[in-house]
């Protein structure tokens, strides 16, 4: 063919250098929009690495303190934070103590950063329950309302201790319209709600319950986190949250449902967060390990995929790393 061809539609001419390519791009993860999981224990001077995830260590306040400070001298300003007690009972009494080691790990860090860093703290009864359900249980069935009215109280109790962001995870009905009343009547009514909203059943959280120690001892949790089959509950759930009160939404999983995080943010008022969770970490830490992903590429490629797809935040346990590396820079 001696004739030049008529190529008048040339996509590549925009991807020619790093320079075009960025100033085309139509979404950027930033720092700011990440938040990094934190596991707290009780006590002093203790650090526990987490034999799941690889390079996530569980942490009491004190240890916790320097971690959270060196993140946010690189610019990681938000943080999420999950129990690890030691005593568990039926009734989840350590759930409700001022001075257990989130309240206490939450007072030191606003104490140190104050209004410089955002503190986000879990709001779930399956750490402190001795049976690993998050809500109270009675002839294994799940209990919907009392759960609710203890999810309330755990809610004040983290409030009061100054975490900025509440985050029921627990996935009981009618239990954003319950916290955001009682907060409102006893004086936080500046504590923010972010709601568990499409929170399904998954294998993707294991890691995370060997890290917290919340694996149920009985049954499974699929009576109260989504079928994976199902879109348009997720709708609903998100619009009832919405209505009762809820200042951020989440869905969780992320990687495996990025389809629900376009749906919820075409659907939503609200920023719409991502929870990229212990089992999506692991596989790439694992991937890694073994030699078969460059971990940069992959964590930019799995963290930027949330973004394009719609969401506002992500919670994920690779900020601290892409902070340290600079990866988003």
């Amino acid at each position: 063919m001696t004739e030049p061809l008529d190529l008048r539609h040339r996509p590549r001419r925009l991807r020619r250098t790093p320079a075009l390519r960025s100033l085309v791009a139509e979404s950027e993860l930033s720092l700011r929009r990440l938040v990094q999981g934190h596991f707290v224990l009780p006590g002093e001077n203790r650090e526990e690495a987490i034999g799941a995830m690889p390079g996530i260590s569980r942490f009491s306040p004190d240890r916790l303190l320097p971690q959270v400070a060196a993140d946010l001298e690189r610019g990681l300003r938000s943080v999420m934070l999950f129990g690890v007690p030691e005593h568990k009972d039926g009734e989840a009494r350590g759930a409700l103590d001022p001075d257990g080691e989130v309240p206490q790990a939450v007072r030191l860090l606003k104490q140190e950063f104050g209004q410089d860093l955002v503190v986000m703290a879990d709001v779930c009864l399956c750490p402190y329950t001795d049976h690993g359900h998050c809500g109270f249980v009675a002839e294994e069935e799940i209990v919907n309302d009392s759960s609710v009215l203890a999810l309330a109280k755990m809610s004040q109790v983290l409030a009061d201790a100054g975490a900025d962001v509440l985050c029921p995870s627990d996935m009981m009905d009618g239990r954003i319209g319950v916290i955001r009343q009682h907060l409102d009547q006893v004086g936080h009514e500046q504590a923010g709600l972010l709601a568990y909203s499409a929170k399904y059943a998954s294998a993707f959280y294991g890691p995370f319950r060997e890290a917290a120690g919340s694996a149920p001892s009985f049954g499974d949790r699929r009576s109260y986190q989504m079928d994976f089959r199902n879109r348009r509950e997720a709708e609903r759930e998100v619009l009832l949250d919405l209505e009762e009160g809820a200042d951020m939404v989440m869905v969780k999983p992320a990687l495996a449902y990025l389809d629900i995080i376009r749906t919820v943010q075409d659907l939503s008022t609200v920023p719409v967060v991502a929870y990229n969770v212990s089992g999506e970490y692991s596989m790439v830490q694992l991937a890694v390990r073994e030699g078969l992903a460059e971990e940069r590429t992959m964590v930019q490629e799995v963290l930027g995929s949330m973004h394009r797809a719609g969401a506002d935040m992500i919670i994920t346990y690779h900020a601290s790393r892409v902070a340290q590396k600079g990866w988003l820079s």
